[in-house]
Parts: structure tokens; sequence; C-alpha cells
């Protein structure tokens, strides 16, 4: 009775196998016209996220003080290889160091999660909007 069930089981196998390869899905070709000014707004669509002058994005700050200790910490970041920017700034009387251009605060926390570690005082912030 066992051999029965395996001689079934096995045909059956054999017999899925054999349709599958046999099947053939659906060809065809997708011809895409879009006006070419759209691959200009695209462009500047990209520029204007990346902008690091945008008032709305969060950012980490990981040191306040003077200049030297400031280039220090600097310097410090970079080598942990983060990929994220860090920029010098000099609001009167410190020099701080600014991480990052987040658009969510989600993404600001989970970047400020990895930078804790060796900066403990790091803290999210959103820069003042600048006068025009």
């Amino acid at each position: 009775m066992k051999i029965l069930n395996y001689k079934k089981s096995v045909y059956s196998l054999g017999f899925m196998i054999l349709i599958t390869s046999l099947s053939f899905a659906q060809q065809g070709s997708v011809n895409i016209n879009q006006d070419k000014e759209i691959n200009q707004l695209l462009a500047l669509k990209k520029e204007i996220n990346t902008s690091e002058n945008t008032s709305d994005r969060y950012k980490i700050q990981i040191y306040s003080g003077n200049r030297t200790e400031a280039e220090k910490n600097q310097s410090n970041f970079k080598a942990l290889n983060l990929e994220m920017p860090s920029k010098l700034v000099y609001e009167t009387p410190n020099f701080k160091i600014w991480i990052g251009n987040f658009r969510t605060s989600l993404e600001a926390d989970r970047a400020l999660a990895k930078i804790k570690t060796t900066f403990p005082s790091a803290f999210i912030f959103k820069p003042k909007k600048e006068k025009e």
C-alpha cells in the first residue's frame, strides 16, 4: 500500500513539473511617451530636496563651544563614516557642529541613535527660519 502511495505521489509530482514547464507567460513591450520637460522638472525637484537651506528640515547638533574643539569633534564625526553631511556653523558666541538634513523626525531619531554612542550630548532640532 505504501508503494502505491509513493508511486502516485511521484507521478503527481512529475505531472506538475511537466505542466509547469509547458506553461508560458505573456510577453509584450511598453512604450513610454513623455514630455521632455519632465526630466528638467525631476532634476529641479531633486535639487530642491537636497538643498541644505530648507528650514523645515531636522538637524542634529553634536557640539557647541570653541572653534578648536568644534573642529576636533567634526573630524571625529567624519571618522565614523556614517555618510551624513556635517557642517561647522558659527552662532555668536559658539561654533556648532550640525549633522544631516532630515525630512522627518523619524529619520533624525534613527540617525541620532547611531550618533549618541559617540556623542552622548547630541540632540535633534529645527533651525530657525532665516529672515529674507
